[in-house]
This record gives C-alpha cells, structure tokens and sequence, in this order.
C-alpha cells in the first residue's frame, strides 16, 4: 500500500485513520501505545511522530509506503 504524502509529514495516528485501517483516531492511538506499529522496522510508540516521504510502516501484515507527492 502506498500513502501519497500532500505536506511535509503526517502524524503516524492520523496516516493509520486517513488509510482507513480503523474506524477512528482513538482506535489508531491505541493500536500504536500497544506495540502493534513499526516504523521503519522498530516498534513506534508516539502516536503524533512525524512521518515523512520515505518512510515504511508495518501494521501487522500490511505494510504503508509514505511516497512524497512532488
């Protein structure tokens, strides 16, 4: 899966929302204060880090590709 990125970065809770793999930003929060999301193949636990172009992010066996959109 490929995340078209419109701005500089996009908060990892929101990505997971905006994708759709939840039902709501408190259900994608929680998922990141689980352990249950990789960034760039290490567990995030931040729920607002910043995710820029470039960067891979794991949710059990899907894997979201940030690509910049210019």
């Amino acid at each position: 899966m490929q995340y078209l990125l419109q701005d500089e970065y996009i908060e990892l809770y929101k990505l997971i929302k905006v994708l759709d793999l939840v039902d709501s930003g408190a259900e994608a929060k929680r998922i990141i204060s689980q352990g249950h999301v990789r960034r760039n193949g290490a567990i995030e636990l931040r729920k607002r880090a910043k995710i820029r172009a470039g960067e891979r992010i794991e949710i059990a066996d899907i894997i979201i590709k940030v690509v910049a959109s210019r």
